[in-house]
């Protein structure tokens, strides 16, 4: 090997060291000192302290910048050591005694002299030893959540619970203004060390600090001049300028204007073996563990969102210098690193483009995250935190053990079992970097997301790890998310739908077959005119003969342009009988597109009334007028035609606006109706279709259920002009289901003018509001189904049957019916994400 050669590997290798170096925040650059404060009249607050202030004054009883840490503590504890070792950090530290207020001279900070900390004892042990630990833990997350009072302090606070003679939980809990996570680390070492010495009989073994906190907030004041400033702002604006994404996460409710900051915590500890594959990934590309991690966590945002510019928010530890490396103290910054997704790249592609974007980051980590916001001034939303809505941290030095004389090495308690209930952000991974491997959890928004949300959100991000080490060069969008037993069940399980429906009948001979079981039940309902299934039968059936004299059969459209009436409902069968397919014109429509419809047709029939004639256009068609004609049509005979149709033949083609604007043609054959009908008949029972409201124009396909599904089981159609004219219905108490779009719901629950008699209201063709679901549950409605489903899937795809208080959804497949929703490649999303729908 060369000595060329030699040089670069270790050039590489000295950027990879640095990269790690500037990731933990220090920096292996010689800077000048920090000096200590000289008479300085009042002590500012540092920028983060300042923006913490700020924050806390809006939500001062909020836990949200409550930082806790616990420990078990095994054996002989010397609770006044204990107490004097701490004390004796607090003395040490001036950050622990200070408190903040707003002065004239601007927001400040204040170090009293002296400040005595008593650790507050809590003895549990006359709780039965079944339940102590459960109430033990119950205690330490209600103290971790007891807001902090600035202004008055102190900021920290310890408590120490008795669960056993020799076993107690310890817990410290601190305000983020004062601290973070590293200081917890520094806090629990030195009380090591101190505990250590005092139980002894020594002094304190550490040395002087060289500088403090206050020291450091006058420091970073005086150093970030405007130009100082101007020279790390020009990076940022350039790579945070123009318009920033907001994350647009699928959640499962509904985002509140205000953010309340309540939050939860979940964790999965990923198998030792993707741990050690991860990190010798990141060593191959040249990469650190905190690069590969956050290219793979802005993949997992990139398939929930299908959002190709994110940014992620990113805690560094600000101490780049020697002499604030022990001190406790308020030192993080946050970086919003952009990512960028565009294309479609594989992951090792999206890996490099990381590493360059962290590496240009690093070298520009020291301005602090509040003079970016102050500079950037993005536009604020209460419902949103600004530049970014999820953070990203691989912590390397969690919560270190509790290592006292006499007792057991004291083991901290996980965020699971001590948490302060908040979420900064909608969502934030911490991975854990520990000898036991790595251990990802999730911090999430409780307004926006539920447990078992996230517990799959952790599931797919280990899927979609396992899948990057296997395979770097794939595409994001071909890459793993989904694990197995899901995939089955979004592919397989839920589409599993098939069942039993009559095969080889037609729409109207269900019809047929029903005449047949109750020839003088009530079949239809129209203002005064009520007519029973043998009666209805026998008058499509004499139209139905003339048609085919004309020359209709198998697929032979039909054009029927009516109003409503009892002679629509006698139309519509009629053609069916006589082998055809009905093509419904609206008589409102214009002229222009009535034209259309007839030319794109070339009905050679059309069934109409004397009435509309001067409306129609111009065409070829045989008229037939079910007024004036119907003396002469009347005289044909009652009984049912031979069967000249089946099932793969049409029955109707409706006409829908067109994804163009242009009316488009749907054709459906019996086979599918007649599955529809079929599924609805173990939907909806007897009582349901004996009041089924017919309301909708027969140029929409919620018409082929408002008729065709009562007919089919022994049902009544009540026949109306449309919906809003239910109050004013002669049979209105005999309505039992009503079958609408929510628009026309709505105004009918704003009059009240749902008849007692309904129990069940069907609602598609807009989105299903749950406040309206709920309204409607009020007025005495037993159930209410939420129904979706393209005209080209025969009315209806899926349903549900919404709650009071549920979740907005349009629920599963009908029967003999598959659904899959997926992304812009065709592959399957998880349970709850956005994707398209296919059927």
């Amino acid at each position: 090997m060369s000595n060329k050669h030699n040089f670069q590997l270790s050039s590489k290798k000295r950027e990879l060291l640095e990269a790690m170096l500037q990731e933990q925040g220090m920096d292996s650059a010689a800077i000048q000192k920090i000096p200590r404060r000289k008479n300085v009249a009042s002590i500012p607050m540092s920028f983060a302290q300042e923006r913490l202030w700020f924050l806390s004054q809006l939500a001062p009883e909020s836990p949200v910048y409550n930082i806790p840490a616990g420990v078990r503590l095994v054996g002989s504890l010397d609770v006044a050591t204990l107490e004097k070792s701490l004390n004796e950090i607090v003395i040490r530290h001036e950050v622990l005694r200070t408190t903040f207020a707003k002065r004239n001279a601007g927001r400040v900070q204040i170090v009293e002299p002296s400040l005595k900390l008593k650790i507050s004892e809590i003895d549990l042990r006359a709780f039965p030893a079944s339940v102590r630990e459960a109430e033990g833990l119950r205690l330490v997350n209600e103290n971790a959540e007891k807001p902090f009072d600035l202004n008055k302090g102190p900021l920290l606070r310890a408590t120490l619970f008795r669960l056993e003679e020799q076993y107690h939980l310890f817990l410290i809990t601190m305000h983020h203004i004062i601290s973070e996570v590293w200081s917890i680390t520094i806090l629990f070492r030195e009380l090591e060390v101190l505990y250590k010495a005092l139980s002894a009989g020594k002094n304190s073994p550490l040395p002087e600090l060289p500088i403090q906190y206050a020291d450091f907030a006058v420091w970073q004041r005086h150093s970030f001049k405007q130009e100082v400033l101007e020279k790390q702002l020009s990076y940022w604006r350039e790579q945070l300028g123009g318009e920033l994404p907001v994350l647009q996460l699928p959640t499962d409710k509904q985002r509140p204007a205000v953010q309340s900051f309540q939050g939860a915590w979940q964790s999965l500890v990923l198998p030792k073996s993707l741990t050690t594959a991860l990190k010798n990934m990141s060593r191959g590309e040249n990469a650190t563990l905190f690069m590969t991690l956050l290219a793979a966590y802005s993949t997992l945002l990139n398939r929930y969102t299908q959002q190709e510019d994110i940014v992620v928010g990113s805690p560094i530890a600000g101490r780049n210098r020697a002499e604030t490396e022990g001190l406790i103290g308020l030192f993080i910054n946050t970086l919003a690193l952009r990512i960028d997704l565009s294309g479609d790249p594989s992951f090792r592609e999206l890996l490099g483009r990381v590493r360059e974007m962290a590496l240009e980051a690093y070298s520009h980590q020291d301005l602090p995250f509040e003079k970016l916001i102050e500079a950037l001034s993005p536009e604020r939303d209460t419902s949103y935190t600004p530049l970014f809505q999820v953070m990203f941290a691989l912590q390397n030095a969690p919560v270190p053990a509790l290592g006292l004389p006499a007792l057991k090495p004291g083991l901290p308690l996980s965020p699971s079992e001590v948490h302060n209930k908040s979420a900064k952000t909608d969502l934030a991974l911490f991975i854990e970097d520990s000898t036991e491997g790595l251990t990802a959890s999730f911090e999430y928004s409780t307004d926006l997301f539920e447990k078992s949300t996230i517990a799959r959100m952790l599931s797919h991000f280990q899927t979609l790890l396992e899948s990057v080490v296997a395979e770097p060069d794939q595409r994001l969008s071909s890459l793993r998310l989904l694990p197995e037993a899901e995939r089955e069940k979004v592919l397989v399980q839920w589409n599993e739908t098939q069942a039993d429906y009559p095969r080889d009948k037609c729409i109207h001979e269900l019809f047929e077959a029903q005449v047949e079981k109750t020839p003088e039940a009530t079949a239809l309902v129209f203002e005064n005119q009520r007519l029973t299934y043998q009666e209805l039968n026998a008058r499509a059936n004499q139209l139905a003969h003339c048609l085919k004299k004309v020359g209709v059969g198998p697929d032979v459209l039909v054009g029927i342009c009516v109003e409503r009436s009892v002679g629509m409902v006698v139309g519509l069968l009629s053609v069916l009988k006589a082998g055809g397919a009905y093509v419904p014109f609206d008589p409102a429509y214009p002229k222009e597109r009535l034209a259309f419809m007839l030319e794109d047709t070339q009905a050679p029939v059309l069934l109409t009334q004397q009435s509309l004639m001067g409306n129609l256009p111009e065409h070829k068609a045989h008229v037939i007028c079910l007024d004036t004609d119907w003396e002469a049509i009347a005289k044909g005979a009652v009984d049912n035609l031979a069967r000249n149709v089946i099932n793969e033949n049409l029955a109707y083609v409706i006409y829908t606006s067109g994804s163009t604007g242009k009316p488009k043609g749907v054709a459906i054959t019996h086979r599918n109706a007649v599955a529809m009908i079929h599924w609805a008949g173990t939907v909806f029972d007897e009582q349901d279709l004996q009041g089924v409201l017919a309301s909708t124009s027969i140029c929409f396909d919620l018409s082929v259920f408002e008729l065709f599904v009562p007919l089919s089981w022994g049902g009544k159609v009540i026949l109306v002009e449309n919906v809003l004219a239910l109050p004013t219905l002669q049979a209105r108490e005999e309505v039992q289901l009503v079958n609408t779009v929510p628009s026309a719901m709505t105004e009918l629950v704003q009059h009240k003018d749902i008849p007692s008699s309904v129990r069940t209201v069907n609602l598609a063709g807009e989105p299903l509001q749950s406040t309206l679901v709920d309204e409607i549950y009020e007025h005495g409605v037993e159930r209410v189904f939420d129904l979706y489903g393209p005209s080209e899937d025969t009315t209806y795809s899926t349903y549900a049957l919404r709650q009071r208080g549920g979740p907005a959804t349009i629920g599963r497949p009908i029967a003999n019916t598959k659904i899959y929703i997926l992304d812009h490649y065709l592959h399957p999303v998880p349970v709850g994400v956005l994707g398209e729908m296919y059927m």
